[in-house]
Order: structure tokens, then C-alpha cells, then sequence
């Protein structure tokens, strides 16, 4: 396991990670010292446990949002996949009923050329 020094809110503490990621874990860290930056510049020093709470609350509250949207989005996407799927059912019948209708003119244009082949052998 790797160990790296983070700072909050002016103080350093010591975390284990994998390997690996390191700089993930810095950036988590520089974030969440910027939510207790926020919350300790409107409520100036109202103690490092309330900082921590009130920014570990915003945390999970910007999780949520982002949570309820995932949930939205991947509704739409099922939605569209849906749809995407009535579609393609939808254009294998025409093209089905298409090829049908062409194999009956087909059909017809080699009857019409067999009689024509017919009359034209007999008027020779």
C-alpha cells in the first residue's frame, strides 16, 4: 500500500492507498478541503468536527443530486433503447412486406415476359 500526506483545512494527515492512486486520492482530498474552505469562509471557526460534518453533508448532497440524475438519465437511455428497438422491429416488417411485394412484381414482370417471349416466337 502506498502513504501520502493530504492536507485539510491547513492540516496534514497521513492516508493509505493503493497503488496507483495516489493522485486520485490527493485530488479527493483537495476537493473536500475546498468544501470545508467554503463552509469555514461563510461560518469563519465554528470547530473542526462541525467543519467536517457540515462538509462531509454537502458532500453526500452533491452524491445525491448527481445519484437522482444518473438515475433519470439512465431511465432515458432505457427509454431510447426502447424505442430503438419498436423501430428496428418496425423496419424488419416493412422491409419484410417490402421484399414480399417485390417478389410479387417480380412474379408478375416474368409472366408478362413469358407471354411476351410467347407472342414474339409466334409471330416469327
Amino acid at each position: 500500500m502506498a502513504q501520502i500526506t493530504v492536507m485539510i483545512d491547513g492540516k496534514a494527515y497521513r492516508m493509505a492507498c493503493e497503488e496507483g492512486q495516489e493522485d486520485h486520492l490527493t485530488e479527493l482530498a483537495a476537493r473536500f478541503d475546498r468544501y470545508v474552505g467554503h463552509l469555514k469562509s461563510q461560518f469563519g471557526e465554528i470547530g473542526d468536527l462541525r467543519l467536517t460534518v457540515m462538509a462531509g453533508i454537502m458532500v453526500t448532497d452533491e452524491l445525491s443530486e448527481v445519484n437522482r440524475r444518473l438515475k433519470a438519465l439512465e431511465a432515458d437511455v432505457a427509454a431510447l433503447r426502447q424505442t430503438r428497438d419498436s423501430f428496428a422491429a418496425e423496419q424488419e416488417r416493412s422491409e419484410a412486406t417490402i421484399a414480399a411485394a417485390l417478389g410479387e412484381v417480380a412474379a408478375d414482370l416474368n409472366g408478362i415476359t413469358a407471354k411476351l417471349n410467347g407472342r414474339t416466337v409466334a409471330r416469327h
